[in-house]
């Protein structure tokens, strides 16, 4: 008897998502990590989305493993702890067309790398900036992490005496034009939010509480699969629509939805939850961010959008084509425009 052939659907490039696979994963089976590589793979399949177009940069840690189970086409650099936006700055501006994606941890960059997250972020570098946030160093063995939680008890670090770093408190002080939560127990928000984060012309945040179930995934946790189920508060239903697609809306009564154009002519589609919040108020999301914290709730969605600020590329002025493939005779002044500075100098 013939055994039925699963269909296997390819996108407008003719690619099927095994071309957007990386290696195979040796994180622990049921790590938050696995569910973000797979989300990253669908969203950059669904948006046709070429392989070696996307560049993936990396620090230290089960985060800054995870690119290798992603987009094995892709270009990639892992690099030293906290020291990953400084590596995507220099690819990024070296070449433009490149879509840069960085997935770090919160103790590569809520800890060693604070410095570095919030001046990339200021600078509003085009890069997808990815936290896989579980409140510890799982690579390590477990120690408790700058997002972990006061008084958090666990077994063989005792209590935690510190309060938490907030990253998309810390991203929004920084002046980061995109900011997210997400939950990797949330699989279609978090593919959602990816999608509109690619196309983002800006530092794009995502702080995305992905469990370590090794280390860090007890029922009163804030960082387990069991109480971000229970605590999870969606500030809204989030489509992200590309520019070549018509906007359909359905059932607008249930509630209010607002169209968010982005800087290339995609947007983003919200349809609010209970409050009517606006993502594009910036004073907005501070208030909800510090509610959310006072009253112990994980809210999700897209907490902040900025597309009037500059990216670093419009500071800089820099040509569309691509630094590192300019001839030397565009790259290097010619003699006389040298003889006349050193002339200006004397």
């Amino acid at each position: 008897m013939a055994t039925a052939s699963k269909e296997v659907k390819e996108n407008a490039l003719g690619l099927t998502k095994e071309d957007y696979q990386g290696a195979p994963s040796t994180l622990c089976p049921g790590c938050g990590h696995n569910v973000l590589a797979a989300q990253i793979i669908a969203a950059c399949h669904e948006l046709n989305i070429l392989p070696e177009d996307v560049v993936k940069f990396s620090g230290i840690g089960c985060s800054s493993k995870c690119p290798t189970y992603f987009l094995s086409r892709s270009f990639g650099f892992n690099g030293l702890h906290g020291r990953m936006p400084s590596l995507a700055t220099g690819a990024l501006f070296a070449d433009r067309s490149m879509i840069g994606i960085g997935l770090s941890g919160d103790g590569d960059s809520a800890s060693i790398g604070m410095g570095q997250f919030k001046h990339v972020c200021r600078r509003n570098l085009p890069l997808v900036y990815i936290i896989a946030n579980n409140g510890v160093y799982g690579l390590t063995k477990g120690q408790f992490s700058a997002t972990a939680e006061k008084d958090l008890e666990l077994k063989r670090q005792g209590k935690n005496p510190y309060l938490p770093v907030d990253i998309c408190m810390e991203a929004m002080a920084a002046n980061a034009t995109f900011v997210a939560r997400a939950f990797a127990g949330d699989p279609k928000q978090l593919r959602e939010l990816l999608k509109a984060a690619i196309k983002h012309k800006g530092t794009a945040v995502i702080d995305v509480i992905s469990p370590c179930v090794t280390f860090h995934n007890l029922e009163n946790s804030l960082h387990s699969y069991s109480w971000g189920k229970e605590n999870e508060r969606p500030i809204h239903e989030l489509s992200f629509i590309p520019d070549s697609r018509d906007i359909v809306i359905e059932e607008v009564e249930e509630g209010k939805v607002k169209e968010i154009k982005l800087q290339d002519g995609t947007a983003i589609l919200i349809k609010k939850l209970g409050g009517d919040y606006d993502p594009t108020n910036r004073f907005q999301a501070f208030i909800m961010l510090e509610d959310a914290e006072v009253n112990n709730l994980l809210l999700t969605g897209l907490i902040y959008l900025d597309t009037e600020q500059q990216s670093m590329y419009e500071s800089f002025d820099l040509p569309r084509t691509a630094l590192n493939r300019l001839p030397n005779e565009k790259l290097r002044p010619p003699e006389e425009t040298l003889a006349m500075v050193n002339k200006l100098m004397l």
